[in-house]
């Protein structure tokens, strides 16, 4: 389990963060964190799913969920001009004592913390009234940090745009592994494009191939081949909205051997084929 630096003499953590690229690695912790993605695209893992994110996402992630925040990897190049930016906050459920939420009128708020155990998207009118509050805190003094903190809860409680990103709750195992799975995550957004074989990320971690599809399945509950997949669609999503190339070549760009394959999956995981999900952004 990740221990959050917190400041001396504070209930919860506010900040403000502003690098070339995320640098935390897989980590998870007892505070639940919400983060709002200033400026930045890539890939984040929350539990055992794998979403793309970009300017503005906001995710509230609930205790002990693993998740890891990956640029993409213009970020990663000497020459990068781009810039990743963040505001996040982390706090524990009883930072204001362990029965203040148990009160009957914190009954929403109670269920929303429940239901952060799936890890939440935030969209809409509901994003944008808890980023204009998540902004205004970087100037106020710590008593009304609590006061944004506790409208900030209330607003999500009550908010209609917010989604479960899980299906099932998923816990982190252990914080000892977090080196190796960032090992096979890095080697993944490395490597998609092109067929990996299981053996050689074994090899990586020194591991037989066995031993390795047991321990990768056992930390992500998913197979290691399904975790690809999910990864290469992703950025293929990307690539059907930003770029100009076609069905076919996405499908080559992102890994798949042929476009049967890439439809196959892409349906499985979308729900729609290709040209159906690019349709929906006017391409």
């Amino acid at each position: 389990m990740f221990k959050l630096p917190f400041p001396n003499n504070t209930s919860f953590y506010y900040s403000k963060y502003d690098c070339d690229y995320f640098e935390r690695p897989w980590h998870f912790h007892k505070e639940f964190e919400l983060v709002y993605i200033v400026k930045s695209t890539g890939t984040k893992f929350i539990g055992n799913q794998v979403q793309p994110f970009e300017d503005g996402d906001l995710t509230l992630i609930g205790a002990d969920i693993p998740h890891l925040f990956r640029n993409d990897e213009v970020y990663y190049d000497t020459n990068n001009r781009n810039q990743a930016s963040s505001i996040f906050i982390h706090f524990n459920p009883s930072f204001l004592g362990n029965s203040f939420f148990e009160i009957p009128e914190f009954i929403k708020i109670r269920k929303l913390l429940h239901d952060a155990s799936l890890g939440l998207q935030i969209e809409g009118a509901t994003k944008k009234s808890v980023v204009s509050i998540m902004i205004a805190m970087e100037t106020q003094d710590a008593a009304q940090k609590i006061m944004s903190l506790l409208q900030i809860l209330d607003t999500l409680s009550k908010g209609k745009e917010v989604q479960p990103i899980l299906n099932l709750p998923f816990v982190g195992k252990s914080s000892h592994d977090a080196e190796k799975v960032n090992k096979v995550f890095n080697y993944i957004m490395l490597n998609y494009t092109r067929e990996i074989y299981l053996k050689e990320i074994a090899d990586q971690l020194h591991m037989s191939t066995a031993a390795f599809s047991r321990y990768f399945k056992t930390h992500t509950a998913k197979t290691f081949s399904d975790y690809v997949t999910e990864i290469r669609i992703n950025h293929a999503c990307k690539l059907l909205i930003e770029k100009n190339y076609t069905v076919s070549e996405i499908g080559f760009m992102c890994g798949f051997e042929n476009r049967a394959n890439f439809y196959r999956h892409f349906k499985k995981q979308i729900g729609k084929v290709p040209k159906e999900y690019a349709s929906r952004y006017g391409l």
